[in-house]
């Protein structure tokens, strides 16, 4: 499995933040991870246990974050809270926004590119603009600071 189809599993554990309570997402997560390796039907693929690893790992470090995170994205939206957007695109804020600040590892160019593209696949017509704006608001500035 390859980074770009990682971002999406994480994506797709993130999202049961929304239907779940804290306390259920252990079980949540344990649940994700035994349907993920089941083959896909159209590739056939499968997660292997260093995917499930990285993913789940991933997903722990921006759940940990999760309430600075979103004082962030509150801020940073102008206009907006997280409480008036779609599910979509919270989740994807969250994890472009943990990309962005906190995994070394991610380019800030394909965290946000990534995090666009995810939402064109899963949100609405106008929540790859949407989360675009959001994201590019946390770029750094030339002097270092965030915008």
């Amino acid at each position: 499995m390859g980074r770009r189809e990682q971002r999406e599993q994480i994506f797709r554990l993130l999202f049961r933040v929304e239907f779940h309570a804290w306390e259920e997402m252990p079980q949540q997560t344990d649940l994700f991870q035994e349907q993920i390796k089941q083959p896909v039907e159209e590739d056939g693929l499968a997660a292997r246990d260093r995917d499930i690893a990285y993913i789940t790992q991933k997903y722990g470090r921006i759940q940990e974050k999760l309430p600075q995170i979103d004082s962030m994205i509150n801020e940073k939206a102008e206009g907006w809270s997280i409480s008036r957007m779609g599910k979509v695109e919270v989740t994807l804020l969250r994890l472009g926004v943990y990309e962005i600040l906190y995994d070394q590892d991610v380019p800030v160019n394909v965290a946000i590119n990534e995090a666009v593209e995810l939402a064109k696949k899963y949100g609405q017509d106008n929540s790859g603009a949407f989360v675009n704006a959001v994201l590019a608001k946390f770029l750094p500035s030339a002097d270092g600071e965030q915008q």
